[in-house]
């Protein structure tokens, strides 16, 4: 039987109120190293897809990069940010882990969300 559960993300700009469009995503299992997605969040600042989902889904330690720096800076501008590394623990593969990452130019926040 396979799993069901899966993790999934949503990127906010806190500052301007928006969801944050063309962040770059990195998803990777730590034990190994291995990349298990790269991808870039929607208009929505959503993913078109769950980042793992199915067979995927392993109990265990994985690590969003998340690449703000390109969503804030500019070409006059280097951003105070640049990539900011979310690990987090996985313990059912059958439960769904949703990981929203709140940011704005010189801070954030994550948890758990539903």
């Amino acid at each position: 039987m396979g799993h069901r559960g899966k993790i999934t993300t949503h990127v906010l700009d806190t500052a301007s109120g928006k969801p944050a469009a063309g962040v770059r995503i990195r998803m990777t299992r730590l034990a190994d190293q291995q990349c298990l997605a790269d991808v870039i969040t929607n208009a929505d600042g959503r993913c078109a897809a769950p980042l793992l989902s199915g067979d995927q889904m392993q109990a265990g330690r994985y690590r969003l990069d998340f690449h703000v720096g390109d969503y804030f800076s500019s070409p006059d501008e280097v951003a105070f940010l640049d990539v900011v590394p979310v690990d987090f623990g996985v313990t059912d593969s059958d439960v769904h882990y949703h990981i929203p990452l709140l940011i704005s130019p010189y801070g954030y926040s994550t948890y758990r969300g539903s």
